[in-house]
């Protein structure tokens, strides 16, 4: 499978900082990666070469086939973005923006205006079509920003943290709509800091911290490389917790937690759910009534402070820099 997006030893400094430390992607065509990692790890900085609005200081970069550095008008056709801040003009209306965007494209004043109004359709907005943007809550500026990205249908998407700020029922709307593209045939980076984003949206996952990539694999593969999983039974009685315990201990790979007040056990366990139906098969075996019982696996903040050592909202300190030492770091425009 031709990889539609590929980087080879990326690097990009900022004074003392190494915003990008030697860093390798390669997104298959039709497929989409994931790039996960805490505020300041180098993830809009990656997006910001790859994309050519950054000139790297090491390393290739290629989109669709084309050299990011060598080739950037070309690569700029196949190509839409939509940043962290949506990238839209506020006094314009929603679809003046959309026809504004193809007629920067090239694509003409008629098709411009049909591929406005199929877009606004699209991405639920045709009520708000003709309405300044100022006016339009942080969701509908979201899908509206994605909207303009896909004026010209490029074959490569960036999606940089895409969902950050929105509420629970707008990012919904928005994976639903990433996903429709995907089955399209689209190919996407999408930069998150939400590992249930990319668990849904994602083929692959890069974790990258300081610049550099730290993990790959799927969602199931990062969680199972920080381990940590555990079986939590709440029994119906005080009485049978001690046998419970002792029915469980074959199973559990260390030591079990009792917590006599809530009658609950929690278990670490490998196997994932055949271990879960063992344990409740050796407790149904004994008569021990159980009342609550759940698998839980790692979550986002164990999988970041296993992977990088700290919460995914920390910023990270580099030789007493921060983030906001990188010029434009905020500014994503197409």
């Amino acid at each position: 499978m031709v990889d539609m997006i590929r980087a080879d030893g990326l690097i990009k400094t900022y004074g003392t900082v190494r915003a990008l430390d030697g860093l390798d992607l390669a997104v298959p065509e039709g497929t989409v990666l994931g790039l996960l990692g805490p505020n300041g790890a180098g993830k809009t900085t990656a997006v910001r070469v790859l994309t050519t609005l950054l000139k790297a200081d090491g390393g290739t970069a290629e989109v669709a086939g084309l050299d990011v550095a060598q080739q950037p008008g070309r690569v700029r056709a196949k190509l839409g973005l939509s940043g962290q801040y949506a990238a839209v003009d506020e006094y314009l209306t929603g679809y003046e923006n959309l026809e504004m965007v193809g007629r920067l494209y090239g694509l003409g004043r008629h098709p411009s205006r049909a591929r406005a109004r199929e877009l606004l359709e699209q991405f639920d907005l045709v009520e708000a079509a003709d309405r300044p943007v100022k006016t339009y809550s942080g969701g509908m500026r979201r899908r509206l920003d994605l909207a303009g990205a896909l004026v010209a249908q490029p074959p490569v998407l960036f999606l940089d943290e895409p969902t950050t700020g929105l509420d629970p029922r707008s990012r919904n709307d928005m994976w639903d709509v990433i996903i429709g593209l995907v089955q399209g045939g689209t190919t996407l980076l999408l930069t998150t800091q939400y590992l249930e984003e990319a668990d849904r949206l994602a083929d692959d996952i890069v974790v990258i911290d300081h610049g550099r990539a730290i993990a790959q694999g799927t969602a199931d593969e990062l969680k199972a490389q920080v381990g940590g999983e555990h079986v939590e039974l709440v029994i119906d009685a005080h009485s049978d917790l001690g046998v419970a315990r002792d029915l469980l201990a074959g199973l559990a790979g260390g030591a079990i937690e009792v917590d006599q007040h809530a009658r609950r056990l929690v278990a670490p366990v490998t196997g994932g759910a055949a271990v879960l139906m063992e344990a409740l098969r050796r407790l149904d075996a004994a008569d021990i009534a159980v009342l609550d019982v759940a698998l839980r696996r790692p979550t986002l903040d164990d999988v970041f402070l296993t992977l990088t050592g700290r919460p995914p909202e920390d910023v990270p300190i580099l030789n007493n820099q921060t983030k906001a030492d990188e010029p434009d770091e905020k500014v994503l425009s197409r």
